[in-house]
């Protein structure tokens, strides 16, 4: 299609959230059915007109939704986003020729993501800290944020603080920010190399905050163990440690994975990290916990070692990407849950369709790997039983999953 303005109907949306259109044309923030128009400029209408809206239009509940790349599908009703991202699940496993029956999607509310990484860079003024705009480098402020919980949209003027004391002026902060039962735990990255003037700067801030933990790159400042509660134990985990992003959906996942071990007596947790399921399910059989980070792994044991109420947990670190357990280290376990990072995890499925271990709870964060895991499992004898989305990564394009395989007799 030429250059030019043109008005156009959309069919659907793309992974990253755009609509797209005959020719294609992709379209940021509009709504499949919609019409539209606007100045087409190669393949792209970046500034469209809604000519005829979709009844799944909403007001966007943020003020910032326009500006803020935070957020793909804030001007999508509930309903819709939670079809979408059943449908992107589906579409995936009939890719593989594979079906099943999906279970209601969990939803985290709004104001519940308790772990963030915001950018801030300093200014003449001051600082200024947010996340960056669409398809930009630019830092757009996002004071009243509904994403995040309200500690961490309190903390932006802290942020500004630690932009202000240690940003360079070319710099950019990465700032991640999360909420432990003792307090703040942050993460600083790209900032200047620190020398005692900034530390002692740094701890001033930190305390007057009453900050958990501040790590600026690997200069760890701890004031209060940062602790995460998974089940009975108390966890630290390492700075910047993989987290789920919100607590209701780490309490939905772990139900899930729960009802899909039911009866085991002894599971592997690969890619344990921290201990999320493993720890949880300590307190229903043994459990044998596999990371390739040692520091999450050390944790792990900590934390186990310091609950009350739990059965035997053992540990390895491993890279299971290049070291998979093999069928006869599986074959001692009736239960698996595997969690692995978006590109699934290939090489430990084939140990695990060798193995045949009666019972899978596989949690993802990628349709497609899941997918393509799930089909060699199905060809070992597995049968797919639910799906279930859980979205804790409200108004993205982000979608994460749990479900269910057992062997066939």
């Amino acid at each position: 299609m030429s250059d030019g303005t043109h008005q156009v109907t959309i069919e659907r949306l793309g992974h990253r959230g755009d609509g797209i259109a005959p020719g294609p044309i992709f379209v940021p923030g509009v709504l499949p059915g919609e019409v539209v128009e606007g100045e087409v400029t190669g393949d792209a209408m970046s500034a469209p007109r809604i000519v005829t809206p979709s009844a799944d239009r909403v007001s966007p509940p943020c003020r910032h939704a326009k500006s803020c790349g935070g957020c793909q599908l804030q001007h999508a009703s509930d309903g819709f986003v939670t079809g979408w991202k059943e449908e992107v699940v589906r579409r995936a496993l009939e890719a593989q020729g594979l079906s099943a029956p999906m279970r209601p999607t969990f939803t985290s509310p709004t104001q519940s993501r308790r772990r963030a990484s915001f950018s801030a860079r300093r200014t003449k003024k001051g600082a200024l800290v947010g996340f960056h705009q669409k398809a930009s480098d630019v830092i757009v402020a996002v004071p009243g944020c509904q994403l995040v919980t309200p500690a961490l949209a309190a903390a932006l003027p802290l942020i500004e603080r630690l932009a202000v004391a240690g940003a360079s002026r070319k710099g950019e902060l990465s700032v991640l920010v999360t909420e432990s039962l003792s307090g703040l735990d942050i993460v600083v990255t790209g900032g200047k190399p620190i020398d005692d003037a900034l530390r002692s700067e740094l701890a001033a801030i930190a305390q007057a905050e009453g900050l958990a933990r501040l790590a600026w790159d690997d200069d760890v400042l701890t004031f209060l163990p940062p602790h995460q509660r998974f089940g009975a134990a108390l966890v630290v985990p390492p700075p910047g440690a993989f987290l789920q992003a919100t607590e209701t959906g780490q309490a939905a996942l772990l139900s899930a994975v729960q009802e899909a071990l039911t009866g085991a007596t002894y599971i592997a947790d690969l890619f344990a990290g921290c201990g999320t399921f493993a720890l949880p399910l300590a307190e229903m059989a043994r459990v044998h916990a596999v990371e390739g980070d040692k520091a999450m792994t050390l944790a792990l044991d900590q934390g186990w070692r310091q609950a009350q109420g739990m059965r035997h947990v053992t540990h390895a670190v491993r890279d299971l990407f290049r070291n998979p357990l093999l069928p006869d280290e599986l074959t001692r376990f009736d239960g698996v849950v595997i969690d692995p990072p978006r590109a699934g995890a290939e090489a430990q499925v084939a140990e695990l369709a060798r193995a045949r271990v009666p019972r899978i709870a596989h949690v993802s964060c990628n349709p497609v790997s899941f997918a393509r895991d799930c089909v060699r499992l199905q060809a070992a004898g597995y049968r797919l039983d639910w799906v279930q989305v859980v979205d804790q990564f409200r108004w993205s394009t982000h979608v994460e999953l749990v479900a269910s395989l057992q062997l066939e007799k």
